[in-house]
């Protein structure tokens, strides 16, 4: 079985003047990637938030000066891909905000990712796509979004609630506790 690789694609909104620093525009990129790294779509949080994520430029600004500050080759990712694609200017790497990543990426039954195309192929290889740590994220995601769905039966069963209680305080608090340390 295998699953789409991500259910909400980035977009790139900012549309003002271009600024100085490329920095300045880290607030808008987490926004507009919904604070998820656009090459594995883990959420920040995961990675300690959006101060410890980092700013990817598609087409490396060591190569391309004059796209150093272009809001339009800004990625907003995880530093471990920023640092892995490094100064790589492959024709592969596909522009997340451009591209429907579920039509070159799936995620198998662990959720770990995997290249279904020739670009997807390279970039899954060149930026360790199927590392665990992704789809442990991917996994962990997806137990809170079912956590929160048997809370919300939970309301309505309240014989559910002493079965059920137990977990999501336990897994909240783990949550709470990771986003209180960002």
């Amino acid at each position: 079985m295998t699953h789409p690789f991500r259910t909400t694609a980035p977009f790139r909104s900012y549309t003002g003047k271009q600024k100085n620093d490329y920095h300045e525009y880290k607030n808008q990129l987490a926004s507009d990637f919904h604070h998820r790294c656009g090459y594995t779509d883990c959420q920040d949080h995961w990675f300690g938030g959006q101060r410890t994520f980092q700013i990817d430029h598609l087409q490396p600004w060591s190569k391309y000066p004059d796209r150093k500050n272009d809001y339009s080759n800004l990625v907003y990712c995880c530093s471990y891909v920023n640092r892995a694609k490094s100064n790589d200017d492959s024709p592969n790497y596909l522009d997340p905000c451009d591209n429907d990543y579920n039509n070159h990426f799936f995620r198998d039954k662990d959720g770990c990712i995997h290249g279904k195309t020739e670009q997807g192929k390279y970039m899954a290889k060149q930026l360790c796509l199927s590392l665990r740590r992704y789809a442990i994220m991917w996994n962990l995601d997806r137990l809170e979004e079912r956590i929160d769905r048997i809370r919300q039966i939970s309301e309505q069963r309240p014989e559910l609630k002493p079965i059920l209680s137990e977990l999501l305080l336990l897994y909240f608090d783990y949550i709470h506790s990771l986003r209180l340390h960002q």
